[in-house]
């Protein structure tokens, strides 16, 4: 059997009657894998309740004034309902009740036995709404992560016949160059075949910014801003290497530092 909540369920319990409601409280607190036992003398509180408390099991009477147990349901909605245990003095009832997508019924008088089989019945589905719970969050995540864009790490620079390979992240900066770019990697250039509006999709906006038209830079190699006019800065990049921000690209570098200039 699957287990339930690990953190103990959370019942109310729902009923017009304060001496019916008492026997079925006092039973369910002798359970140890019970958290939590909450009372609702009428239907109105049970809605309430329902909305505020998030039971995982609810014990609710059929027959209450002004707001029937069937009335509840169909106030807080089908599929807004915790499991739904009904509790009703009539067997006629008993029918209506799993027609509402109610676990299971307690005809009154109950039983222990009876209401211990019922009570197995209910952590069953617990722990099997749970492990669903988890396997959608697993699917979910895998999904996410599965959606993610891929970025790249390496860049292949081809010449001569060869191919060399350089880490996206020791590329201090990016410059136009026609339909080509060079890579500004420790003080050299390096002809990449891919213009700068391509490479710029293909690099991570957590490490990379544009702050010109014809510049790309790595925001890790950022030494200092030095304010120019109009609005405008210079990034001042560790290699010695200047590139202006112009004021189209500045709230992209504002964003990414996550202050403004």
């Amino acid at each position: 059997m699957l287990a339930p909540p690990p953190e103990g369920i959370r019942i109310l319990v729902v009923d017009d009657e304060e001496p019916a409601r008492q026997r079925l409280t006092d039973l369910l607190r002798q359970d140890s894998e019970v958290n939590t036992v909450l009372e609702a003398a009428d239907g109105q509180e049970a809605v309430r309740m329902i909305h505020s408390e998030k039971p995982d099991l609810v014990f609710l009477d059929v027959q209450m004034p002004e707001l029937s147990g069937i009335a509840v349901i169909e106030k807080v909605g089908v599929k807004s309902m915790p499991l739904t245990i009904f509790v009703t003095a009539y067997d006629q009832h008993a029918v209506r009740a799993f027609e509402s997508n109610a676990l299971d019924y307690l005809l009154k008088p109950f039983g222990d036995e009876r209401l211990e089989a019922t009570m197995a019945r209910a952590k069953a589905r617990l722990g099997e709404l749970k492990l669903r719970e988890f396997g959608d969050g697993i699917l979910q995540l895998l999904s996410r992560q599965g959606s993610a864009p891929r970025y790249l790490d390496r860049l292949a620079i081809k010449s001569a016949g060869t191919i060399r390979f350089v880490r996206t992240a020791d590329v201090d900066w990016v410059e136009g160059a026609g339909v080509y770019v060079n890579l500004h990697v420790a003080g050299k250039e390096l002809l990449y075949r891919a213009s700068l509006s391509e490479l710029a999709e293909n690099l991570d906006p957590a490490q990379f910014v544009r702050v010109h038209r014809s510049a790309i830079v790595n925001v890790d190699s950022i030494v200092r801003l030095e304010s120019l006019s109009h609005g405008e800065f210079a990034v001042v990049l560790k290699d010695g290497a200047q590139s202006r921000v112009s004021r189209t690209y500045r709230a992209a570098l504002e964003k990414r530092l996550g202050q403004s200039l």
